[in-house]
């Protein structure tokens, strides 16, 4: 999405932006996953003792569920150790890198999958600190300033409502009017 800031009247409001959030990011984790899965299973005969793949195949197992906790440091190491292996995977193009072969999709698989576990956490902890506003009582006269950065909200400015009402919600005013048929029942 890229940066963006939204205002939320409502800690409730607030609320449903951040499960909406959650829930894409944990669908998405969850089909990228298997995904991934599927790939290293259908290479499995092919490229069971390369090291690229025993290694991707021993982190995929501990990808069963959005991580809880920042332990993704493995995945980090393996780009360092696979220096002159990924050279011979990946070609530069300009400030692009391609690769033709399955352990580039897998690669990037796994560090899709990475970076959306971080997004995960980073949301959970916002969701967390907008659950302790709750329980200080913060939200019936305050508007909710939000800075969201790569959908991951980062910082939140607390607005005073004004005091009338129709400041701050949309009024809606109309009126109605009909034709009426005029019909004379004297004349017959």
């Amino acid at each position: 999405m890229g940066t963006e800031i939204r205002t939320f009247t409502t800690l409730k409001e607030m609320n449903e932006y951040i499960s909406e959030q959650l829930d894409q990011y944990k669908l998405l984790y969850e089909d990228y996953s298997q995904w991934l899965g599927a790939l290293l299973r259908s290479c499995e005969e092919n490229h069971k003792n390369d090291e690229w793949y025993q290694k991707l195949a021993a982190l995929q197992k501990n990808l069963r569920g959005p991580p809880k906790k920042t332990t993704e440091k493995k995945a980090s190491g393996k780009k360092g150790g696979k220096g002159k292996t990924e050279t011979s995977v990946w070609i530069q193009s300009g400030d692009i890198l391609l690769s033709s072969t399955e352990q580039g999709q897998a690669e990037m698989l796994f560090e899709a999958i990475e970076k959306i576990g971080e997004k995960i956490q980073s949301i959970e902890k916002f969701r967390a600190a907008v659950q302790q506003f709750e329980r200080l009582g913060l939200g019936k006269n305050v508007n909710y300033m939000v800075y969201i950065e790569d959908d991951i909200p980062q910082k939140i400015v607390l607005r005073a409502k004004s005091g009338s009402l129709t400041d701050e919600v949309f009024k809606f005013a109309t009126e109605l009017s009909v034709p009426a048929a005029f019909i004379d029942f004297t004349n017959k």
